[in-house]
């Protein structure tokens, strides 16, 4: 595979999931660490990427209220305009953090009165715009690349809440696996969301379905809806509607 092939495809990933480990990345090319590193070190200089010990992460990760850097941004807020339909006046709704989420609240109507309850940083600063929403931000230590709350403390908080709702930005989910990610204490903290609230939504773009990542966030069975940008009778998620998941 040449060099030009071989980076496309590492920025093809890391657009796809935000992180990029060298070692699963030497695995998926067949080639050595060394060359992967090599790979990530260019596309740092290059500005495609942020290179960090061990792999990389996507720009986009890195996003504030005023950057418009966003991977498939048109099926983002498809998703977005498919998901707030299920948010209602009284609710009490958990938001994750990442640009799914980020659409979804920029599509909250004026008039809409929720409560949100959040441990990211940038949702919660996207939710102070809204003029009628309570917001609720769940905080302890920061993780910087995830601009998200994460800890023991932020996991005890949403243990305390009962949400009738939790929307969840997905990183990998396929119908065996469920849903898996690659950062141990933001998966601590997805899985506190999941059990504090009645329902469960899993947003993703379609390029993550079938994909899997070394640690799992929850089974399919934990999951009520998936939402993607297809139409729910496309082929690729038939699989997820044979467990008793809603598609939308």
């Amino acid at each position: 595979m040449l060099k030009k092939e071989r980076q496309a495809h590492i920025l093809q990933q890391i657009n796809i999931h935000n992180k990029v480990l060298s070692s699963d990345l030497s695995v998926q090319l067949n080639v050595s660490e060394d060359t992967i590193r090599r790979d990530l070190q260019d596309l740092d200089e290059e500005g495609k990427l942020t290179k960090v010990h061990g792999g990389a992460l996507s720009k986009s990760f890195h996003f504030t209220i005023q950057n418009q850097n966003i991977y498939q941004h048109v099926e983002k807020k498809i998703i977005a305009h498919k998901a707030v339909k299920l948010i209602k006046d009284g609710m009490f709704v958990i938001l994750s953090g990442g640009t799914t989420i980020r659409e979804l609240v920029k599509l909250l109507p004026p008039d809409l009165n929720a409560t949100f309850i959040t441990p990211s940083i940038p949702i919660a600063l996207e939710l102070l715009e809204h003029p009628n929403a309570e917001v609720i931000f769940i905080g302890n230590k920061l993780m910087k690349n995830a601009q998200m709350a994460v800890g023991a403390a932020v996991v005890q908080k949403l243990t305390e809440v009962k949400a009738d709702i939790c929307f969840l930005g997905t990183n990998s989910i396929d119908p065996e696996n469920g849903i898996t990610d690659l950062e141990w204490e933001i998966i601590e903290v997805k899985k506190a969301m999941i059990q504090a609230a009645k329902k469960t939504v899993s947003l993703a773009i379609s390029e993550k379905l079938n994909t899997t990542q070394h640690l799992q966030v929850c089974k399919i069975e934990d999951v009520d809806i998936i939402i993607t940008e297809l139409n729910p009778s496309e082929a690729l998620l038939q699989q997820y509607k044979q467990k008793d998941l809603l598609i939308m």
